[in-house]
């Protein structure tokens, strides 16, 4: 069933004109009066709607339920991800949600080929966020995770967020997600760009309270260092079985 999103307030029994990115949607999809479609608004659970009008610029839908499901990890994960270029960045923040990331930080570090900053980096974060929802709603989630702005590696690492883990990928890593005693609710996630952080950086993280994480012997791009280490923590600690 064809989902979307729409950021207002949604209730059962409510009619309403879906907005025009919407529209083009299911202009796209060839939907017809009485298909039935999912919306959400990120604030939790969904509601079943029925397309009850179709214009060349305009459609309207009736909502006939509210479903409280949540597909949310049992483990609230956050990933602090170095910019990557080309389309890496794009493809870790859908997977990411895929796979049940609670929150994005885009990092600006020394190896960053990609360089942000002002406008530019206000319009990257917003596209940045545009793809996080449409990948909610291809995946079924009804809680919208953030891309937070850009923040350089000192600026985020001078604003430690809590968190009962904080674990960073890194080669020089020695811990293993099973040898950590206690499963976290709570974890954040640091990942480099291409060539990795810098040394200095690594020190400066480990400094921080971060514990470096190793995932095996193979060297991985850093669109599949994030992804790789993810799905371990959804494994061990997650909703993912085996």
């Amino acid at each position: 069933m064809p989902r979307f999103f729409i950021d207002i307030a949604l209730a059962a029994g409510q009619s309403l004109a879906l907005p025009d990115t919407v529209v083009r949607h299911v202009q796209v999809l060839r939907l017809r009066e009485g298909d039935a479609i999912t919306l959400f608004n990120g604030r939790g659970g969904e509601f079943h709607a029925t397309v009850t009008e179709l214009a060349k610029r305009d459609v309207s839908c009736t909502i006939t339920a509210f479903d409280d499901t949540s597909r949310e990890s049992p483990v609230w994960l956050g990933l602090a991800q170095a910019i990557s270029s080309g389309d890496r960045m794009e493809f870790t923040l859908q997977k990411g949600v895929e796979m049940g990331v609670s929150a994005f930080q885009p990092l600006a570090t020394e190896r960053s080929i990609v360089k942000l900053a002002g406008d530019r980096a206000d319009k990257r974060v917003q596209r940045w966020q545009e793809i996080v929802i449409a990948a909610c709603e291809q995946s079924g989630r009804n809680t919208v995770p953030e891309v937070r702005p850009i923040l350089t590696l000192k600026q985020w690492l001078a604003s430690l967020p809590p968190a009962d883990a904080h674990l960073l990928l890194s080669p020089l890593g020695t811990q293993k997600l099973v040898d950590i005693a206690r499963a976290p609710q709570q974890a954040w996630l640091m990942a480099g760009p291409e060539g990795g952080l810098s040394g200095v950086e690594e020190q400066q993280a480990i400094s921080a309270g971060w514990t470096p994480l190793k995932l095996g012997p193979r060297i991985l791009r850093t669109e599949t260092a994030a992804l790789a280490a993810v799905g371990a923590i959804q494994t061990v600690w997650g909703d993912y079985s085996v």
